[in-house]
C-alpha cells in the first residue's frame, strides 16, 4: 500500500464524517423540540462537519494552493455561523417559538420588557 493510498483512505473517512456530522445536524433540527433547541443542532456539527470535508478536499488535492484556497471558506463559516445563530435564537425568542420550560435562566425578558416599554413611551404623544 503507498503513501497516496494512504492519504485517499483518510481524505475518504474525513468526508463520510463529515457527511455524518452534516446529517446529524439536519436530523437535529427535526427532532429538536424548539429553535433555540435546534440552533445547538444545526451549528456546532454543521461547522465541524465542514472542517472535516474541507480537510478531505485538501488531503486529495495534495496542493498548498487548495489548501490556502480553503482556510477562509472554514473562518468564514466559523464567523457567520455563531451570528446567524444568535439573530435566528432571537428572532424565535420574540416569535414565541420557544419553551420556557426548557431553560434555566430566562436573560432576555428583562431586555425585552425594557425595549418595550421605551418603544411604548416614544409612540406616545408628548404633552406641550
Amino acid at each position: 500500500m503507498s503513501f497516496d493510498d494512504i492519504l485517499d483512505i483518510v481524505s475518504a473517512v474525513l468526508v463520510l464524517g463529515g457527511a455524518f456530522l452534516t446529517l446529524a445536524a439536519g436530523v437535529g433540527l427535526i427532532r429538536f423540540p424548539d429553535a433555540l433547541s435546534g440552533l445547538h443542532a444545526a451549528t456546532k456539527p454543521q461547522i465541524l462537519g465542514l472542517i472535516l470535508v474541507v480537510l478531505a478536499i485538501a488531503i486529495e488535492a495534495r496542493s498548498w494552493t487548495t489548501l490556502l484556497a480553503l482556510v477562509p471558506v472554514v473562518l468564514f463559516q466559523m464567523l457567520v455561523a455563531p451570528i446567524a445563530a444568535h439573530m435566528i435564537g432571537r428572532a424565535g425568542y420574540r416569535t414565541g417559538d420557544f419553551r420556557p420550560e426548557l431553560s434555566l435562566v430566562d436573560e432576555l425578558a428583562d431586555d425585552i420588557d425594557l425595549a418595550t416599554r421605551e418603544a411604548e413611551r416614544s409612540s406616545r404623544p408628548r404633552r406641550s
